[in-house]
């Protein structure tokens, strides 16, 4: 038997521009009733939503505010799902009522162990060869 991980779920878009507002309402209702009942048997844990304020700091530009990624790249929000796999935190995600109207969702692994400069991670280019990339 496979222990449960921890996953991130980055909510993801904009609503459906031709969307009734009703529609979209009865959509995130459907959702809070979702969440709580997955919260409650230990499958998720909550997160937050994302205001729309932000800024972006680089190394070459400092502190900027924008410009932004595309409205599809809008992250508005953030929840956990308690799973054994990464698969089957997608099915549970898949299960939210928001999709029907623009909404998507990535899903991704927490990684609780420190970042190294010697071992693969996201943002380390895998042509590197560090231990844990799994190119020759």
């Amino acid at each position: 038997m496979t222990a449960d991980r921890e996953f991130l779920v980055l909510s993801r878009g904009q609503w459906d521009a031709d969307a009734r507002p009703e529609d979209i309402q009865r959509a995130i209702d459907s959702f809070y009733v979702w969440l709580d009942g997955l919260v409650a048997a230990g499958r998720m844990r909550r997160g937050q939503r994302l205001a729309p304020a932000r800024r972006i700091v680089t190394r070459g530009q400092g502190v900027v505010d924008g410009p932004f990624g595309e409205a599809k790249e809008v992250i508005g929000g953030y929840w956990f799902v308690i799973a054994p796999s990464l698969d089957e935190a997608a099915a549970l995600a898949a299960g939210n009522p928001c999709l029907r109207y623009g909404l998507s969702y990535e899903i991704r692994p927490i990684e609780h162990a420190p970042a190294r400069a010697d071992v693969h991670g996201c943002e380390t280019p895998p042509h590197r060869g560090q231990r844990g990339d799994d190119r020759p």
